[in-house]
């Protein structure tokens, strides 16, 4: 089991910890916006006592607390009492740089109610010096694209032997219940033979091993497959690269059952060969009148 590890980001208003926060969420982490520093103690000694299931956490502790962010010092103090393994994450940028990201979402600096942007970031920069100076990593987003912010975090903050960043998801589907939605990548294979039209097949889902030696004995899916797994190995390290933490591939026949299946338990096993986190879904296996199935890939994987 991990060990219990709690990352406090901190820092100027408007220097992206909300970012920082997405991208530790995506890489699973825990994740809780705004918690007054006088909580952070008990919090903390809640995770530890529940074992596995929260043991990387990361919160977001600024001056939007009020006064209550006043007590941060004594939070940590409590934090150190505890032994818990904490680090402060600091998010800074340049005067200019937040002026002008606050002019341009025309947001309320908390601090600058009534007033200058400038005077409330003035006033902020002197009540975190103290957390600046205790801060174990400290960025400075003045001049950095989201890209580079999410390769520094995943750099320093990825956990667990062998962790991807990004989920595949494989879902088969016939084109006449309709595309899903949520699909990043759809792809047709109804140009495919369909063993809809053999009457030995026309009952059997695609997961029947005699269905799919007959949908992959024509050299047309043969080629197909080569073309189809080589561009989603060209794809998936540049969609991870840029961030992206999930991909749904949807493949589609008519309705379904046949084809789609076929091609979907091909990718998947591909991907897993390959070591990609992957998931295999037939949406719309059960919609059709199936006489016969048989366990696809995954099963061959518990």
């Amino acid at each position: 089991m991990d060990p219990f590890h709690l990352i406090i980001i901190t820092g100027m208003s408007g220097a992206g910890k909300s970012q920082a926060m997405k991208v530790l969420e995506d890489m699973g982490y825990f994740c809780i916006d705004n918690l007054p520093p006088v909580l952070i103690p008990k919090f903390a000694e809640l995770c530890v006592k529940g074992g596995e299931r929260v043991r990387h956490v990361a919160l977001i502790a600024d001056i939007r607390g009020g006064q209550f962010f006043d007590a941060m010092a004594q939070a940590l103090q409590e934090l150190e009492k505890q032994s818990v393994s904490y680090e402060i994450l600091f998010m800074e940028a340049s005067d200019k740089v937040l002026i002008n990201r606050y002019k341009e979402t025309r947001r309320i600096h908390p601090l600058a109610q009534h007033g200058r942007i400038s005077q409330g970031i003035a006033e902020e920069r002197e009540r975190l010096a103290m957390l600046r100076n205790r801060a174990d990593f400290i960025i400075d987003t003045s001049n950095l694209k989201t890209s580079q912010l999410r390769d520094m975090l995943r750099k320093r903050y990825a956990f667990g032997t062998g962790r991807k960043t990004m989920t595949v998801t494989v879902v088969s589907f016939g084109f006449k219940h309709g595309m899903p939605i949520d699909a990043d990548i759809v792809e047709d294979v109804r140009f495919l033979p369909n063993p809809f039209y053999v009457d030995e097949y026309r009952h059997k889902s695609g997961r029947v091993p005699a269905v799919r030696d007959y949908v992959q004995g024509f050299q047309v899916t043969q080629t197909f497959k080569e073309k189809w797994f080589d561009m989603i190995d060209f794809l998936l390290p540049n969609y991870e690269r840029e961030g992206k933490s999930q991909l749904v591939i949807a493949v589609g026949c008519t309705g379904g059952m046949h084809r789609s299946v076929c091609m979907a338990e091909e990718m998947y096993r591909h991907l897993k060969e390959a070591g990609v986190d992957v998931n295999i879904e037939h949406r719309d296996l059960s919609k059709n009148d199936v006489e016969e199935d048989a366990p696809g890939y995954e099963k061959e994987d518990v």
